[in-house]
């Protein structure tokens, strides 16, 4: 299927790993000039290397904390006008709300809920102005189904949203669509560390990992270029109606008793 977004420019942030990178490969595969942001420089770095090498596309790297306000606007002025933006930024630490003090609790905001907000504001400005653009926030489950041990988290995916929800409805009276993808479960690097520490202690073997997820959808995790795949259509003018609804990828986890 043809997606007709070869030329057209993306920033992608979060980029460096997981789901960020995958989107950045995907997108790349379509003929999208890249932007790219993180903190990790390095990382960055290498993943540029690796897509350039493969697709004949420019990529700019960014290495910024886009907690920081000024960095955000930092970010957005150095990309100029771009078509579409991919907020994945962040990640919430679990914990309940004796659990996690103030100090965790807006460090992780700021990037995650702060970082999404200003980020969406500076381009959406933008967008609005040539009357194009194509915004999707990567948020996560625990938005519909909060969790009393991971609250900061849902709490912050419920706000995202909303916002995702209510500037999706108005912004299609600029040209713009916005839309929220919420992935369930998904074998990223951080979370494998994670099942693979728990493998070591329950199954004394860390390469075990995998048999502690078979109780997933599909008896396994999700993959990022599942989530990635499903991003890139949506960005493209084959999803050229959708705008202001949140899309689940999780097999239908969250649905499930």
């Amino acid at each position: 299927m043809e997606l007709n977004l070869k030329g057209r420019t993306a920033i992608i942030t979060g980029a460096s790993r997981g789901i960020g990178l995958s989107v950045a490969q995907a997108l790349a595969a379509e003929g999208c000039n890249l932007h790219l942001a993180s903190r990790n420089a390095a990382s960055l770095d290498s993943v540029r290397e690796s897509i350039i090498a493969a697709y004949k596309v420019n990529v700019t790297v960014h290495a910024l904390d886009l907690s920081m306000l000024e960095n955000v606007v930092r970010l957005a002025k150095a990309c100029g006008p771009v078509d579409i933006l991919i907020n994945n930024a962040g990640a919430i630490p679990q914990g309940t709300i004796t659990g996690i003090d103030d100090k965790t609790w807006r460090d992780a905001w700021d990037l995650k809920v702060f970082g999404f907000i200003n980020l969406t504001r500076e381009i959406y400005r933008d967008m609005c102005e040539q009357k194009s653009g194509v915004i999707v926030n990567v948020v996560g489950v625990a938005g519909e189904r909060p969790f009393a041990n991971y609250i900061a988290g849902s709490m912050a995916n419920a706000a995202l949203m909303a916002m995702s929800r209510a500037l999706g409805a108005e912004s299609v009276d600029h040209g713009v669509r916005v839309i929220a993808i919420n992935p369930g479960a998904i074998e990223t690097d951080r979370q494998v560390v994670r099942w693979k520490a728990r493998a070591k202690k329950e199954l004394n073997d860390e390469n075990r990992w995998r048999e502690l997820t078979t109780g997933f959808p599909f008896g396994r995790l999700g993959t990022v270029s599942e989530i990635a795949n499903t991003i890139v259509f949506l960005c493209s003018d084959r999803s050229s109606y959708t705008s202001g609804t949140i899309i689940t990828i999780d097999g239908g986890a969250s649905a499930r008793k």
